[in-house]
Order: structure tokens, then C-alpha cells, then sequence
């Protein structure tokens, strides 16, 4: 920590887990438990002071930052919980962005198509001040669709979402996982975990439980078992 060479924050200690091809996994925890430094590590948006990442068969953890930003455009879609969206483009256009960098322009036809699936085909030519916060989630979900990566990150996806519109996005992420792309899913929410395949149980920066329940109140448990330790 700045100033205090003797403060060290172990976020995530000695994490190992493999998440394998078309599968949907559900990340659950207390806050603080290294849910999305895990996310974010596995994804390369953070590099891990020790260990390795690999996606896809390479090893991401050890390219340099331009090559892991270039993979990412290419084979990697995000759900972020703060939608990450660019201020001063249009909902069409954030959808359109990822493919651009990726060098994959994509068609009026196809960018219309995904925000149609989330409902928001009328709202695309507005800017994020624009649209309300569940709405600006919809965009972020969007373009994650509309850009049909291989891994698929999502950070707490549906917190801003009513529950029609979370239904509407864990559904599409379980078509997603069976059509063959990896899903990670971090969540608070235990009912949007037990609709995934599996569910990774963090508690202080350890996976403590690997589980394939998919009853809420068991994951529930889960998690109060494994603050309990």
C-alpha cells in the first residue's frame, strides 16, 4: 500500500481453477473476497504478482500489454459492473466499438439486432447520459453480443437490471455457454448463480468451495460456510 511498506494486501492467494471451454460459472462471495480481482486477473485486465493465466491455450499473464490487449479484442467480451461505456458515443456506437478495434467492422444490421435483444432499438442513437442506469447495462450487453467472443467475463450483470431484464441477460448468457463460449460470472445475487453450471465459492482470497448445486439457498449457505472459516 502507498505509504506503508509494511501493509500488504493479499487479494487472491493461491488461487487454482480451471474453467473449461462452453462451460458457465458462477463466482460468489462476500464483498471483499476477491471475486473481481480474480475476474480481472483471469482476464488480463490485472497481472498477477505471481502465477500464471492462460486462455485459450496461451498464456496471457505473460505477454506484454499490448499483445494482451490485442487478444482481448479479439477472443474476450466483458460485462463490467460500470458499464464502461464511452461518453460521447452513441449507444450503436459503444455497441460497434470492440469489433472496430478488433478489426471486424460490424454491419447497421447487426448492431440493430443486439440492442433489439435487450430492448433497445429505439434508444440508439443516445448517448449513456441519456439513458438510465439499467438501460447503459443493456448497451454494455449488447456489445458484449453483438461482438460473439469466446470468453465471456461478466461483473455483477444484472445489478442494475429489473428482473424481467435480469432474466432476459442470464438467459443469454446460459445460450451463450451452450453454444460453446466460456462464461465467468462474478455475482452477489445467489438466484442468478443457481442458473449457472457451477459455482466457485471465494472467501478471503481463496477459492474455498467448488460446487455444482444449483439451489440458491445451498449457495447461500455456501457462502456463510465459507465466511465461517
Amino acid at each position: 500500500m502507498p505509504g506503508r511498506k509494511d501493509a500488504r494486501v493479499l487479494a487472491l492467494d493461491g488461487v487454482d481453477a480451471d474453467f473449461p471451454e462452453g462451460s458457465f460459472t458462477a463466482i460468489v462471495g462476500a464483498s471483499g473476497s476477491g471475486k473481481s480481482t480474480l475476474l480481472h486477473c483471469m482476464a488480463g485486465l490485472d497481472e498477477p504478482t505471481d502465477g500464471r493465466v492462460t486462455m485459450l491455450g496461451s498464456a496471457t499473464s505473460e505477454m506484454k500489454p499490448a499483445k494482451r490487449a490485442t487478444f482481448r479484442a479479439q477472443h474476450v467480451g466483458f460485462v463490467f459492473q460500470e458499464y464502461n461505456l464511452i461518453a460521447s458515443l452513441t449507444a450503436a456506437e459503444n455497441v460497434s466499438m470492440p469489433s472496430r478495434l478488433a478489426g471486424r467492422t460490424l454491419s447497421k444490421g447487426q448492431i440493430d439486432a443486439a440492442l433489439d435483444a435487450v430492448g433497445l432499438r429505439h434508444r440508439a442513437n443516445l448517448k449513456p447520459h441519456q439513458l438510465s442506469g439499467g438501460e447503459r447495462q443493456r448497451v454494455a450487453i449488447a456489445r458484449v453480443m453483438a461482438s460473439e467472443p469466446r470468453i465471456v467475463f461478466a461483473d455483477e450483470p444484472t445489478g442494475a437490471l429489473d428482473l424481467d431484464s435480469s432474466g432476459v441477460v442470464l438467459d443469454w448468457l446460459r445460450q451463450l455457454a451452450s453454444r460453446g463460449t466460456t462464461v465467468v460470472m462474478v455475482t452477489h445475487d445467489v438466484e442468478a448463480a443457481a442458473l449457472a453450471d457451477s459455482v466457485a465459492v471465494m472467501s478471503g482470497g481463496r477459492l474455498a468451495t467448488w460446487s455444482n448445486c444449483r439451489d440458491a439457498q445451498r449457495i447461500a449457505g455456501l457462502v456463510h460456510a465459507a465466511r465461517a472459516r
